[in-house]
C-alpha cells in the first residue's frame, strides 16, 4: 500500500490505519488475509486488484 501513495497514520493494536489524500484504509498487520478482508480494504483504498499486483513487482 506503501508503494502506491499510502502513509501510515497510527496504529491501534493489530490495525494499521493508511492514508492518502483525502482517502483512508485500515490494513490488519497479518500475513495472510481472506479474501473478503483484501476486498474490502482495496475498495476503501480505491484500489483495483490490477493495480496492487502492478506495485507488488
Amino acid at each position: 500500500m506503501e508503494r502506491l501513495g499510502f502513509v501510515r497514520v497510527r496504529q491501534k493494536g493489530s490495525h494499521i490505519v493508511l492514508k492518502r489524500g483525502s482517502l483512508t484504509c485500515i490494513v490488519p498487520e497479518r500475513r495472510e488475509l481472506k479474501l473478503g478482508t483484501l476486498s474490502g480494504m482495496l475498495d476503501q483504498a480505491d484500489i483495483t486488484v490490477d493495480e496492487l499486483l502492478d506495485a507488488m513487482k
